[in-house]
């Protein structure tokens, strides 16, 4: 009988089968949720998108909001993953260094401007996920807390690094949603601009 589980269908195994029909209901969890917001996003509209029945959705997910809270922390860990691999790389100075984080953060949101709805947006309406966006900006804090050298002290230091998280989001969500009107170069100057200021304000 178990030999009978492992067995491959039409190419692929079980596993892989329900790996692929969770790929589906991820993907169709973002659309919905980046294109319309958390109230779009049910089990049924899920489903019937996914062309999946309720019994597939429940074989990954408890409900709807723990998909919501997967599409959000998948989203969350790309934002991440861009920024750590930006600041990791070699830089000569710190306006590179800022540049390059500012952009690869763009670069994920212009990509796929859900993905900037769903970390951004969304979290400040959507109780199911509010939480989680309340859990990943320590992490985001301390990206900026690691390039501020020597601040005249270590509260500065966190004090900075949250101000600029607070800014840089907020102008983020603002271009997101259409109220800023400036391109992409002007804004990525500007943050680079802002991020080099809050370096400067808590120098030792």
């Amino acid at each position: 009988m178990m030999v009978g589980m492992t067995r491959s269908w039409a190419g692929t195994t079980l596993a892989e089968r329900r790996e692929e029909r969770r790929r589906r209901l991820l993907d169709v969890g973002l659309e919905l949720l980046g294109t319309s917001g958390a109230a779009a996003v049910s089990v049924r509209s899920v489903c019937r998108a996914a062309g999946l029945t309720d019994r597939y959705f429940y074989e990954n997910f408890a409900d709807r909001d723990a998909l919501l809270v997967a599409v959000f922390d998948e989203v969350a860990a790309e934002f991440g993953g861009a920024l750590v691999s930006a600041v990791e790389a070699d830089h000569p100075d710190k306006e590179t260094l800022a540049r390059a984080a500012v952009e690869a953060f763009l670069d994920v949101m212009v990509a796929d401007p859900r993905k900037g709805r769903v970390l951004l947006i969304e979290p400040l309406s959507s109780p199911a996920i509010g939480g989680q966006g309340l859990a990943v900006s320590p992490m985001f804090v301390a990206l900026v807390r690691a390039q501020l050298d020597e601040p005249s002290s270590e509260d500065d230091a966190l004090l900075g690094a949250t101000a600029i998280v607070g800014a840089l989001t907020s102008l983020f969500v603002r271009w997101l949603d259409g109220t800023l009107e400036v391109d992409r170069d002007t804004l990525s100057a500007f943050c680079v601009r802002l991020l080099l200021t809050a370096a400067s304000l808590t120098a030792g």
